[in-house]
């Protein structure tokens, strides 16, 4: 199937607990492997909440990294969506694999936006900071 995006969700288990508590550590890591997969950043948020666990985005032009964490148990729920052929959300999720050393992992990976059903040769052109760029589906 040709579809406009990538969505990857992943569980990630037997993480560090105090790594999954960390909300600098966790928005770093977030961010920087949104920029290994090739993305562009255009905003992020992170909250830590108490006693524990952690949510955040970052919002991408070629669509989002969230996660969530449940430090007491070891876990985290994370989506990979991008868009585009220039991103790889499968390096993002190696990446924060080894970020979070998680001893286990699912991966579930949908395809969004199937093209034959919206009936067109769509070309996605994400806008960050008012520069537009495209790229072939």
């Amino acid at each position: 199937m040709k579809a406009l995006g990538r969505h990857i969700l992943v569980e990630y288990y037997d993480c560090d607990p105090g790594i999954l508590n960390d909300r600098d550590f966790i928005e770093g890591s977030m961010k920087d492997a949104a920029r290994k997969a090739g993305a562009t950043i255009v905003d992020s948020i992170f909250q830590r909440f108490s006693p524990h666990g952690i949510s955040g985005v970052v919002v991408i032009a070629e669509s989002h990294l969230a996660i969530h964490t449940w430090p007491e148990y070891g876990y985290a729920a994370v989506d990979l969506f991008t868009c585009g052929k220039n991103v790889d959300p499968w390096v993002a999720h190696e990446l924060l694999r080894k970020a979070f050393r998680a001893g286990n992992t699912q991966e579930k990976e949908l395809l969004r936006g199937d093209l034959k059903v919206l009936g067109a040769d769509a070309t996605f052109k994400p806008v960050a900071n008012g520069q537009a760029a495209s790229s072939q589906v």
